[in-house]
C-alpha cells in the first residue's frame, strides 16, 4: 500500500526541466541589468569620493549611489525569487521586463536630477523637472503594482523550492508590501506638502519613513537566501526550521522598530 503523502512531501519543489526560452532571456536580462545598476551606485561613490558634497538632502550623491545599489539588488532578487512562484511564463516573462525597464527609468531619473544639481523627487517648479518628478512618481507606482502581483501570487499557490523556501518567500514579499506602502506614503505626504507651497517641508517629510523603507525592502532576498543556505547544510530540517523562524522574527522585530519610530518621528 502506497504512503500516504504528507504535507512536507507535498510542497512542490524546483524541477531541472529547461524553462522556456523567453523565459531565459528576461532572467538573463533581469540579472545584467541589475549589476549595471548596483555598478552605476558603486561608480557615483567614487564620484561622491572625488567631489565630495553633502550626503544627505534633497541634492546629493547619495541617491544615485543608494537607489542604483537598492534597485540593482531588487532587481537580481525578484528575478531569482519569483523563479519559486507558480505563475505563468509568459505573465511572469512580460513582469519582469516591465520591472526591469521601470528600475532603469527610476535609476536614470535620479542619476540624471544627481548630475543637474537638482532635487529628482518633488521639485515641481521648471517644466522639465516637474516631468522627471512625475516620471520617478509614475514609475513607483507602476512597481508597487508588479511587486503586489508577485506577492498575491506567492500566497495563492505555496512557492516550491527546498524546505523552508515557501515560508521564507512569502514573508519576504509579506514584508515587501510594509516597504511598498510606506515608499507610496513617503511620495502622498511629499507632494501634498509641494502642491499646498511647501516645498523645503516636503524634500525632509520623508526622513522618519526611510529607515522602515529601507529595512523591510530587501526581506524578499535576505529570508528566501537563507532558506537556501540553510537547504545546503546537513543540519536536521527541524533545525533549519528553527533557525528560519528566528531570522523572520528578528526581521519583523527590526521592521515594527522602524515602524514606532517613524510613527514617533513622522
Amino acid at each position: 500500500m502506497d504512503p500516504v503523502p504528507t504535507e512536507a512531501s507535498a510542497v512542490p519543489t524546483r524541477t531541472s526541466a529547461p524553462r522556456a526560452g523567453g523565459a531565459r532571456r528576461v532572467e538573463r536580462l533581469g540579472h545584467a541589468t541589475g549589476v549595471l545598476l548596483v555598478l552605476s551606485g558603486l561608480t557615483h561613490l567614487v564620484v561622491f569620493a572625488v567631489d565630495g558634497g553633502p550626503w544627505d538632502g534633497p541634492v546629493s550623491w547619495r541617491k544615485p549611489v543608494t537607489f542604483g545599489v537598492s534597485f540593482g539588488v531588487t532587481l537580481i532578487a525578484v528575478v531569482w525569487v519569483t523563479s519559486y512562484l507558480r505563475v505563468g511564463t509568459r505573465l511572469r516573462t512580460l513582469l519582469l521586463a516591465v520591472f526591469a525597464a521601470d528600475c532603469v527609468v527610476e535609476v536614470g531619473g535620479i542619476t540624471l536630477q544627481a548630475w543637474r544639481g537638482v532635487p529628482s523627487h518633488l521639485d515641481m517648479q521648471p517644466p522639465f523637472d516637474t516631468a522627471v518628478s512625475m516620471t520617478l512618481a509614475v514609475g513607483g507606482g507602476v512597481l508597487v503594482v508588479l511587486l503586489t502581483v508577485f506577492a498575491v501570487a506567492s500566497f495563492r499557490h505555496r512557492p516550491s523550492g527546498p524546505a523552508g523556501m515557501d515560508l521564507a518567500v512569502r514573508s519576504g514579499f509579506a514584508i515587501l508590501l510594509v516597504a511598498l506602502a510606506s515608499g507610496a506614503a513617503m511620495i502622498a505626504r511629499g507632494v501634498v506638502l509641494t502642491r499646498t507651497g511647501h516645498q523645503e517641508a516636503a524634500y525632509h517629510s520623508t526622513a522618519p519613513l526611510k529607515p522602515l523603507h529601507g529595512v523591510s525592502l530587501h526581506a524578499v532576498l535576505v529570508l528566501p537566501a537563507l532558506a537556501w543556505l540553510l537547504s545546503r547544510t546537513p543540519w536536521s530540517e527541524p533545525l533549519r526550521r528553527r533557525i528560519l523562524y528566528a531570522a523572520i522574527g528578528s526581521y519583523v522585530t527590526a521592521v515594527v522598530g522602524a515602524g514606532v519610530w517613524a510613527a514617533l518621528a513622522y
